[in-house]
């Protein structure tokens, strides 16, 4: 990974868990919530953000901080495929 990328994953990390602690226990969040959040312009850059806030994502789930869910299920983040959300373990 590039060294300038470094602190973007870690801000996505620290924004995704709190949106989350914003939300009512139980609530999702969409990994665009993220980037949305962590980019600074008013056009669609956030997009480019996408992949790195699954990443985030990701990164929190193998800490234990969240699960990633499809159809309100906890899916297997290696084996999600379109949408996700994103929530807090129960």
């Amino acid at each position: 990974m590039p060294h300038d990328e470094q602190p973007t994953d870690r801000r996505l990390e620290r924004v995704i868990l709190e949106l989350l602690d914003g939300r009512a226990p139980g609530a999702t969040i969409c990994p665009s919530d993220a980037a949305r959040a962590v980019y600074e312009g008013d056009d669609d850059g956030w997009r480019a953000l996408m992949e790195p806030a699954r990443h985030a994502a990701r990164r929190l789930v193998a800490a234990g901080e969240v699960e990633i869910t499809q159809g309100g299920r906890p899916v297997e983040p290696a084996k999600a495929r379109g949408p996700v959300r994103i929530r807090r373990c129960r």
